[in-house]
């Protein structure tokens, strides 16, 4: 299972957004990942570290270098697949060379 970490300024609307995009479109891709949504202000080194990826609306200055792949998932919130479809498929190129 490959798990992903959403994050945004409250934890609460896009965060879940993203988690829930993320979730479904990667199942219909073929790939068990498990997101879960969480506050930007409460990213630390040891949360981040039991995840395999990190999608952030935009990608933040955590104040500490990220040791995982990030990909920045805003686009998937304007629901357009022009936007969003490159996010999916840069989630998929990382998972694919997560070994797993």
């Amino acid at each position: 299972m490959i798990k992903v970490l959403a994050a945004c300024g409250a934890g609460v609307n896009s965060s879940h957004q993203i988690k829930d995009a993320v979730e479904e479109e990667m199942r219909n891709r073929g790939y068990d990942v498990q997101a879960d949504a969480v506050m930007i202000k409460d990213v630390n080194e040891e949360m981040i570290s039991k995840y395999d990826i990190f999608a952030p609306i935009s990608t933040p200055d955590l104040g500490f270098d990220i040791s995982i792949p990030v990909v920045e998932a805003g686009p998937i919130l304007y629901r357009m697949p022009a936007m969003s479809a490159p996010v999916f498929d840069e989630l998929e190129k990382v998972i694919k060379s997560i070994s797993k």
